[in-house]
């Protein structure tokens, strides 16, 4: 029988992390009151300092501020996609005109 993972929000991270940082708990101590690994923990507890710290993080970020960064960052690789293709069509546009009036 295969074991179901478990998946956490980010506020609830964000929270378990702010244990250890901020309200001096071990990892030990804190794991085991929440029933996480110590190890999540620990990546949970690194992330936020880095945060906080200024550095996007690659996964879901925690703090809002960086949860908004992640949202403008990916419109705007969206918005540059969608340049390139525009610019690419008209391109094509204007070579096919080019070729029509000679």
């Amino acid at each position: 029988m295969t074991r179901k993972r478990r998946s956490f929000t980010p506020e609830f991270k964000q929270e378990a992390a702010c244990l250890v940082l901020d309200q001096g708990y071990s990892v030990a101590e804190a794991s085991r009151s929440l029933n996480v690994s110590e190890n999540a923990l620990r990546r949970w507890v690194k992330q936020l300092s880095e945060e906080r710290g200024g550095v996007t993080p690659k996964s879901k970020a925690m703090t809002p501020e960086q949860q908004r960064i992640q949202e403008l960052e990916a419109r705007c690789e969206r918005l540059e996609r969608e340049k390139s293709i525009l610019k690419k069509a008209t391109a094509l546009l204007m070579s096919d005109d080019m070729n029509r009036t000679r």
